[in-house]
């Protein structure tokens, strides 16, 4: 019998049956309980491991970094040197326009951009 997940212990105990279930096949007694277990743990995890926010200005930061560019390549999509600087040391937030210019230029998801901004 499927129950809430309240504590570590069933938490690890759905985790397991999980593992036996993956792969069955949808519409059947297996797959359904595979379904109800998937939106169990995830209720649980968001409750008790919930990830923070990622920081706009980090983000930048590290594609900046994967991707070998300087303050000067930002210019293109925030505007000009003394905005970027602003920007990235904190002292300025983003824009709707250069979100928008960030996602589709960089391809930086919307959510690690607009979360500084609420």
């Amino acid at each position: 019998m499927i129950k809430p997940i309240h504590d570590e212990e069933s938490y690890q105990k759905a985790l397991a049956r999980v593992e036996v279930l993956w792969g069955a096949k949808q519409n059947t007694s297996e797959g359904d309980e595979l379904d109800v277990l998937l939106v169990l743990i995830q209720a649980y995890e968001d409750k008790n491991y919930s990830i923070p926010a990622s920081d706009p200005v980090e983000a930048i930061m590290f594609l900046m970094d994967q991707k070998n560019l300087s303050r000067k390549d930002l210019e293109v999509y925030l505007g000009p040197k003394s905005r970027v600087g602003d920007i990235l040391n904190r002292k300025r937030h983003l824009t709707m326009r250069q979100i928008v210019n960030l996602h589709n230029g960089l391809h930086i998801p919307y959510e690690s951009l607009i979360s500084g901004c609420l």
